[in-house]
């Protein structure tokens, strides 16, 4: 993992993964039935980030939390942007464009499926498959493009607090006509996170991301937990790293 500034005193944690036992559990892969074990629209019921916040923005419909180990494979330290991608994978079947009863919908691909796409479309060497190579936002838009014939545009942030705040006006714009989650990656900061809502306080003062964070492994936790732990919750954009740049990927499914 890059190097993480010491973000403490705010309680953040963008990237330390959080290990609560070693028991591998069931969750999900191909079997769709196994979604079950995952907590649904985890940041319900989180508070407001601020007293002033002026202008709020979330995802529509429904999204399940997708984290380090969910299907049994331990992929902590190289698996963040899969377990992301998986989250925005589900939110396109289950919310975007949900199947007839008698219909059935692709269930996220598992971490070896994903792999062994990006080598079939060209992306990847052979030798990728299999592997313990981490993915980013590109990667995303491949699989996202290629499962759901969905496309994504990929918007690259520069460090630095104006940038980033900039950002979260097009993430006001993306949420608004688009809905779906977003995957945020960088360099420096290289932890994958999904992005579920922007919040803003006055022009000037600062916005606050939705953060939902795969940095989790182990046995299933309640909404509570996961927001207790702040592995979903509220960021202030000022705690990102500042020397990192950022991706944001973001699905187009607005319908036309």
């Amino acid at each position: 993992m890059a190097y993480m500034e010491d973000n403490s005193a705010e309680g953040i944690d963008w990237g330390h993964k959080s290990v609560l036992g070693e028991k591998k559990h069931r969750c999900t892969e191909r079997n769709s039935e196994l979604t079950g074990a995952l907590p649904e629209n985890a940041h319900i019921g989180l508070p407001s980030p601020a007293p002033d916040i002026v202008k709020c923005s979330l995802i529509s419909g429904d999204c399940l939390y997708f984290h380090y180990g969910c299907d049994g494979q331990d992929d902590r330290g190289w698996g963040c942007g899969y377990r992301t991608l998986q989250t925005m994978a589900w939110w396109l079947c289950h919310s975007w464009c949900p199947p007839s009863p008698k219909a059935k919908c692709r269930p996220p691909p598992s971490l070896p499926e994903i792999q062994h796409a990006l080598v079939a479309m060209g992306d990847k060497p052979a030798s990728f498959a299999g592997s313990r190579e981490w993915i980013g936002t590109v990667e995303a838009s491949l699989i996202l493009d290629y499962y759901y014939n969905v496309p994504c545009k990929v918007v690259h942030v520069r460090g630095g607090g104006i940038e980033l705040n900039r950002a979260a006006e097009e993430l006001h714009e993306h949420f608004q006509s688009q809905g779906s989650p977003v995957m945020m990656g960088g360099d420096r900061d290289n932890s994958s996170k999904g992005i579920l809502g922007v919040c803003s306080r006055p022009e000037g003062q600062g916005s606050y991301l939705l953060v939902m964070d795969p940095h989790y492994y182990g046995p299933p936790l309640e909404r509570a937990a996961l927001q207790r732990l702040g592995l979903v919750s509220w960021k202030n954009v000022g705690s990102l790293d500042t020397s990192s740049f950022y991706n944001l990927c973001l699905p187009q499914t607005a319908k036309t």
